[in-house]
């Protein structure tokens, strides 16, 4: 049994669930929420603050800041009340209330932005009162997530070779793309690996991350309302776009069965079932990542009348039918929600659910050398 004395010490990085008896068609899920910030940003989290440490940015009166719709909100107040630091997280509206209040119950400052950017989203809103803070106290000290290369090479260093270790003869894995850290990270480690894996990423429909049009996005996780500075498309093979509506089904389809996942790992779940219903799936060993659990997500996509308020009262109970069907066609014993792919498309009219990338059309971005941003004096 292991015995710790700081709260980001434990991270359990091996546990898997087969989903085939829930959809049909096997695919493993690597759990990251079980540790005490409940998501796969710990990693990053720490990753980032301790660059910090080292390149002597922080000091005892430091105040950490960063932009954040809630995971990595979470895991930098831990991290902030275990080493002693102020921290303040800027948020926005769509970040859940239970977030936020644990965010507080860790003795942070949460402030919430409702001003919209200029591609419809929270993102530049957040960045631009970020700075302004920055700007104007030079003890908030900004990881800036979206540029820090400790974000994804906490996933180089640690989930890539979690995965390779557990499955050694892995296929394609499947990686929600919100900064890209997680993305990026695995894709650089793999790319290095002895044996080729096809990197999916997956994004939510109404997301510019990987181009296309800014839409309506409610649930928090998942996509950018800009391109992610982190991202470098040659790693990445192909692109799968899900409806936040498909990520709703197969979050209520996880836990008709006992599972309660968040709303990204939904995304994910989604997006690989249809990228596995479109190919040749039998025999390929498929990974994907699931970044959080479903606790903080009970008054949102687990709340009737949050769902019927903003997707219609057919949100869960029309595609049960449809859901059935399916799955009796192909031996799966299934009973839930509609089909996790059903209604995923690209976004570009193909109909496709997803998007080519060709490997090597872009070349390798340079990385900021800095581990955090800090107002000079």
């Amino acid at each position: 049994m292991p015995v710790i004395s700081t709260p980001h010490a434990f991270n359990e990085g091996q546990l898997y669930v087969d989903l085939k008896s829930i959809f049909g068609r096997s695919l493993y899920l690597k759990c990251e929420g079980f540790n005490f910030a409940g998501s796969i940003k710990l990693k990053a989290a720490i990753e980032m603050v301790e660059a910090a440490e080292r390149d002597g940015l922080l000091s005892p009166d430091s105040v950490l800041i960063e932009s954040s719709s809630g995971n990595l909100g979470v895991a930098l107040s831990m991290i902030a009340a275990s080493k002693g630091y102020r921290f303040l997280c800027v948020t926005d509206s769509r970040c859940n209330l239970s977030t936020r209040l644990l965010m507080e119950a860790l003795g942070s400052e949460v402030h919430i932005i409702a001003d919209l950017d200029a591609n419809g989203g929270f993102l530049g809103a957040r960045i631009d009162y970020v700075r302004a803070l920055c700007a104007s106290d030079d003890r908030y000290v900004w990881l800036s997530q979206y540029t820090n290369p400790g974000n994804w090479g906490a996933h180089y260093r640690r989930t890539a070779p979690e995965i390779a270790h557990q499955f050694p003869h892995l296929d394609v894995l499947f990686i929600g793309a919100g900064t890209t850290g997680t993305l990026m990270g695995c894709a650089r480690w793999f790319r290095e690996w002895h044996r080729p894996v096809r990197i999916v990423a997956v994004d939510t429909v109404g997301s510019v991350a990987f181009g296309g049009e800014p839409g309506r996005r409610m649930i928090p996780g998942l996509g950018m309302s800009m391109r992610p500075p982190l991202l470098d498309e040659s790693y990445v093979d192909e692109v799968v776009r899900v409806e936040e509506a498909d990520t709703i089904r197969a979050c209520h389809r996880l836990a008709r069965r006992g599972f309660l996942f968040g709303g990204s790992t939904g995304t994910v779940v989604s997006g690989a079932m249809e990228w596995l219903a479109r190919h040749e799936a039998a025999g390929l060993t498929a990974v994907a990542i699931a970044p959080d659990l479903g606790e903080r997500y009970l008054d949102t996509i687990y709340q009737t009348t949050w769902l019927q308020d903003l997707y219609g009262d057919g949100i869960l109970g029309s595609g049960q039918d449809s859901a059935s069907a399916s799955d009796a066609g192909r031996g799966s014993d299934a009973d839930a929600d509609a089909d996790a792919g059903s209604g995923s498309g690209s976004g570009s009219g193909s109909g496709s659910g997803s998007e080519e990338v060709t490997a090597g059309s872009r070349g390798a971005e340079r990385m900021p050398r800095t581990s955090g941003h800090r107002r000079k004096t």
